[in-house]
């Protein structure tokens, strides 16, 4: 009933246009408009609202529904009495249009989220907009997301208005209230590359099992066949490496490992710590741990640059990995946890926080000249400094070639 008289006068029709546009219901633009209204009057006209206050009498906002006109009443004696102060009109068709305005971009917003809330996961390419303070804020279309800097790729750069292919990562609660969360660091972002590039991946036919990544540096990823006499490796390289090249471009050089599951884990881990060879593996299932024998000339591919080969192996699948050289008995632990290289020299939690406030995440930074600027840092004393240079001694002795690749 309340709709078909609105629905007769010229605010009404508008009113109802602009709900039904928008997906907001007209009832609660008319709640918003009331207690805008109610708000104005208070401010303005101070000593009217407060002369019917004093009496505990509350005023209240009606609305004509045939010539959509706002009144403020009181209700006095079992009497309704208007006191809507001279003027009111004017303040009253400005407050209106600003409340819907701005519930008009609340629906919008609301319903940009509810659509973005079910692309989480999605390959999107978007435009940079603009940078603000470490956030880069982007247009994907229908609004606009941010990428967090953890979110982004370590050390990459982002013009103004060049296009980046990213991942619809969350949907989270920040200072700009709800808002879309971007990604080219989540792991996602390489799968759904692949799946793009490779026919094979994006049909079903080969999916992916498990991907490990240190964003802009290295991943791991590995493939399985849905069909029998489809080689998941090789669908994915594609032919002179033409598909896997084209998902390291957009990746902006990122080296991709790409790596054949199997159920036998055993096989499994062999591939992964690849390109390291004849390795001799057992596994304790019990403590998910995996002891792997390394030939000596083959320990420093196994453990990778920075640790980092052993490190992606360890989390692509799911196991402690403990290398040991065959005959030199060097040997070095991942658990796939680590998030910085530093991780891998097992330090002290409390010497390890205090490294990574400082911003000393990369073993090279502990190598040469640069380990002197450890002197200065507080909270790591002479006996922390000790225990850094040993540990930093003994992962050298496990890995000599990774060391002076990183010092080079």
């Amino acid at each position: 009933m309340a709709d078909t008289l609105m629905a007769r006068t010229e605010f009404a029709a508008a009113l109802n246009q602009i709900a039904a546009e928008r997906g907001i219901s007209a009832e609660s633009v008319l709640a918003s408009l009331k207690l805008a209204l109610l708000a104005a009057f208070r401010k303005d006209y101070p000593e009217i609202s407060e002369r019917w206050e004093e009496k505990e009498i509350e005023p209240e906002v009606t609305v004509d529904p045939e010539s959509g006109e706002f009144r403020i009443v009181v209700a006095e004696d079992g009497k309704t009495l208007d006191i809507t102060p001279p003027g009111f009109g004017r303040i009253a068709a400005q407050t209106a249009k600003q409340v819907i305005f701005q519930q008009v971009r609340e629906a919008e917003k609301s319903s940009i989220i509810d659509e973005y809330q079910n692309r989480l996961g999605e390959l999107i390419t978007a435009q940079v907009l603009r940078v603000d303070r470490g956030d880069v804020i982007l247009d994907i279309g229908r609004g606009q997301g941010i990428m967090t800097p953890e979110e982004q790729i370590r050390g990459e750069f982002y013009r103004l208005n060049s296009r980046l292919a990213v991942i619809i990562a969350d949907i989270r609660e920040t200072f700009r209230g709800q808002t879309v969360i971007c990604s080219r660091s989540d792991p996602r972002l390489v799968s759904q590359l692949f799946a793009r590039e490779v026919p094979e991946v994006g049909s079903g036919v080969v999916v992916v099992k498990k991907v490990a990544r240190d964003a802009g540096i290295r991943t791991k990823i590995a493939m399985e066949s849905t069909q029998d006499g489809v080689d998941p490796v090789g669908s994915c390289v594609g032919q002179k490496g033409v598909r896997v090249q084209a998902v390291i471009n957009e990746l902006n050089g990122e080296r991709v490992d790409i790596i054949q599951y199997s159920n036998d884990p055993v096989k499994f881990i062999s591939a992964a710590l690849s390109p390291a060879e004849n390795l001799s593996i057992k596994v304790d299932e019990k403590n998910n741990l995996v002891e792997v024998t390394v030939p000596d000339d083959q320990l420093s591919l196994a453990i990778g640059r920075g640790g980092q080969n052993v490190k992606l192996a360890a989390k692509l699948t799911g196991y402690k990995i403990n290398l040991t050289a065959a005959e030199s008995k060097q040997s070095a632990q991942a658990t796939g946890e680590e998030e910085y290289e530093i991780d891998l020299l097992n330090l002290d939690t409390r010497v390890r926080n205090k490294l990574v406030e400082a911003g000393v995440t990369r073993i090279d930074q502990l190598l040469g000249d640069q380990s002197e600027r450890l002197k200065g840092l507080k909270g790591v004393g002479p006996k922390s400094l000790e225990e850094v240079k040993n540990k930093l001694a003994a992962y050298q002795s496990a890995a000599p070639e990774v060391t002076t690749a990183q010092q080079e």
